[in-house]
């Protein structure tokens, strides 16, 4: 990744109003959204093909489901991965403890922050 070139991202999101929100938040702090998921399967799809984006944003629990193999999948292929969730970062699995975390309800300054730890001080300074 360059810096001129902006961060691709997967967004896996079943909640079509933060879906909307991420899409409309993320370019303005320097990220593209090349891949969506909505479901675990989409996730797991997206996982295993992960050529089109440099990260990837997942919310917790798609539908019911768990995301985590999704995330196993994305950690294996190397890429850096955020947790968006409602439950707070205690409620993840112990293997995840080092990955960062959005918590719902977020701001734009909430999401620029978690993108810094996520890519570094190049998203902070857009």
């Amino acid at each position: 990744m360059s810096d001129e070139s902006p961060v691709r991202a997967l967004v896996v999101e079943d909640e079509f109003l933060l879906l909307a929100l991420l899409e409309d938040l993320l370019p303005d702090l320097g990220v593209e959204v090349t891949a969506r998921a909505r479901s675990l399967e989409g996730a797991l799809a997206a996982a295993k093909s992960p050529a089109n984006f440099d990260v990837a944003l997942v919310d917790v629990n798609l539908g019911g489901e768990r995301s985590y193999e999704a995330v196993d999948e994305l950690l294996a292929a190397g890429i850096p991965t955020l947790f968006i969730t409602g439950y707070g970062s205690g409620s993840l699995p112990p293997r995840f403890a080092a990955l960062p975390v959005l918590g719902k309800p977020f701001g734009r300054d909430d999401l620029a922050r978690a993108l810094a730890m996520l890519c570094g001080q190049r998203m902070a300074t857009r």
